[in-house]
């Protein structure tokens, strides 16, 4: 039996017309088998602490042997979920997620988890990730196992296709998946009594386990660990599958894993939290080194060093230990724009990075600043901050980015831009620094970021900087491909 209460929400998910120009991440993914607890409260705040990793809609399934329940809808974490709705979802096993939009809309229909059905009974999926054969998948699913598709995301594909897989285990079962599926995959999924965490063979997305009050949990990030209390255990294997249910925890690693990663390496620069550890190292600890290389790269004299809030500060920290040169708290951010259901009018719009931060006179008056950021996707936040700044008195500014030049679009999971809105695929340096209105600017190089992660040539992807990706890819994969199949 499937019980499925699903809220449908009033307020469309409304992003703001002006954008915080970074690329942002799809999906975060918990679960939790926690015997003799209810879990619907481990995985809320679980999925609070991953909120970061996206902010459309949010969804918890929950089981206590019998039958799944399920609660997704549009909106933040705390929106989509009260005290009542927790209380509706029972059981010691439980799976969450919260979504970015990477492949099919922002819509109420592909909030996760998802929902399948086959030969071993209902499952639940939540999935990070960009599954990039999917288009594929889809057709030929539907003529092997006459599955029908009734959503437009590549998630509905990976839940069919391990729903009805054929295996005599779920060991088995993920192995055919992994067989099948091309890209980016960190899931969770669960029977009515088993919770299952799976990582691609390429080790694209995050994935870590923990330890709580005798039961395991798994998410994207080592910071949903901490905020629940639990002990973090480690981080799962490329294209690892780890099983978890009363007869406790069991692993195996798909044959045809690749052994060095390729995780996107924007985890470490942007997308994780900087609390988080990705691959033994403490995020905020990396990208202290990301701003520290760019300034050995490029240095400058400055009075000054201005982090651009909130993502860009520890490199900025960085980068003034390496040079020498002050760290200032120079400009303000709002910290509670970003979502809205009011739509700004032209006069707000044209104000956008002015309601988001505010630079303090005082200490940037009469200054050369050196400006750190840790990545530029279409330069429209660094062109206004950058205004911002001369308008409250900087004599210069120096513009300092703490990753290589964005060149290419991503094919698994991250939405950036269009290969014509990258500003480094379609200027030259001098050209963009004209554009935004720095004195000068530099970007760290692809042998930067690779000291700075710690890590040999052949770890991490790294596609969106030099066009070379862990698998071939088409040139350009359009999210809304599967939207023109009815759905609505």
């Amino acid at each position: 039996m499937l019980v499925e209460v699903i809220s449908v929400s009033h307020n469309p998910t409304t992003r703001l017309p002006y954008s915080d120009d970074k690329p942002h991440e799809e999906c975060g993914i918990v679960g939790a088998y926690i015997p003799e607890e209810n879990v619907a409260r481990i995985n809320f705040f679980g999925l609070f602490a991953l909120q970061h990793r996206g902010q459309e809609s949010a969804g918890i399934a929950t089981s206590q042997g019998d039958e799944i329940y399920l609660q997704a809808q549009m909106g933040l974490v705390s929106q989509v979920f009260r005290e009542e709705n927790l209380i509706s979802l029972p059981g010691h096993l439980g799976i969450g997620h919260t979504r970015y939009s990477t492949m099919g809309g922002s819509k109420q229909y592909n909030a996760q988890p998802l929902l399948a059905e086959g030969q071993r009974g209902q499952i639940a999926v939540a999935h990070n990730g960009n599954v990039i054969n999917a288009a594929d998948l889809r057709t030929e699913l539907a003529e092997e196992f006459d599955c029908k598709f009734e959503k437009s995301s590549d998630t509905e594909v990976i839940a069919e296709l391990f729903a009805k897989a054929p295996g005599k285990d779920w060991f088995d079962v993920s192995a055919y998946a992994m067989r099948r599926l091309k890209g980016a995959y960190s899931l969770t999924i669960m029977t009515n009594n088993k919770l299952i965490a799976v990582r691609d063979p390429l080790g694209i997305r995050p994935l870590c386990l923990g330890t709580l009050n005798g039961g395991y949990v798994v998410a994207s990030e080592t910071a949903a660990l901490d905020n629940l209390g639990a002990e973090f255990v480690r981080e799962l294997e490329n294209g690892e599958t780890v099983i978890i249910d009363e007869s406790g925890i069991r692993s195996r690693i798909w044959s045809g894993a690749n052994s060095a990663h390729a995780m996107c390496v924007f985890e470490q620069i942007y997308f994780a939290r900087p609390d988080s550890v990705l691959n033994g190292e403490l995020a905020y600890e990396t990208r202290q080194r990301l701003g520290a290389e760019v300034y050995k790269e490029h240095p400058v004299d400055a009075d000054i060093v201005v982090g651009i809030p909130d993502s860009s500060i520890p490199h900025a920290v960085g980068l003034a230990a390496e040079a020498k040169i002050p760290y200032a708290e120079a400009i303000i951010r709002n910290r509670y724009v970003g979502r809205t259901f009011i739509q700004p009018d032209q006069r707000s719009r044209a104000q956008g990075v002015q309601t988001k931060f505010n630079p303090m006179r005082g200490v940037i008056q009469g200054k050369r600043l050196l400006v750190v950021d840790d990545s530029i996707v279409r330069s429209t936040t660094i062109t206004r901050v950058i205004r911002m700044l001369r308008k409250a008195g900087a004599e210069e500014v120096h513009v300092r980015v703490a990753s290589p030049p964005i060149k290419s679009t991503c094919h698994f999971g991250v939405d950036m831009a269009t290969l014509g809105e990258l500003i480094a695929a379609n200027k030259t340096l001098d050209e963009i620094t004209e554009y935004i209105g720095a004195d000068s600017l530099a970007y760290l190089s692809v042998d930067g970021l690779m000291r700075a992660v710690r890590a040999p040539k052949e770890e991490y992807c790294k596609g969106c900087f030099t066009g070379d990706y862990p698998i071939p890819i088409q040139l350009e994969m359009d999210k809304m491909r599967f939207e023109a199949s009815g759905v609505d």
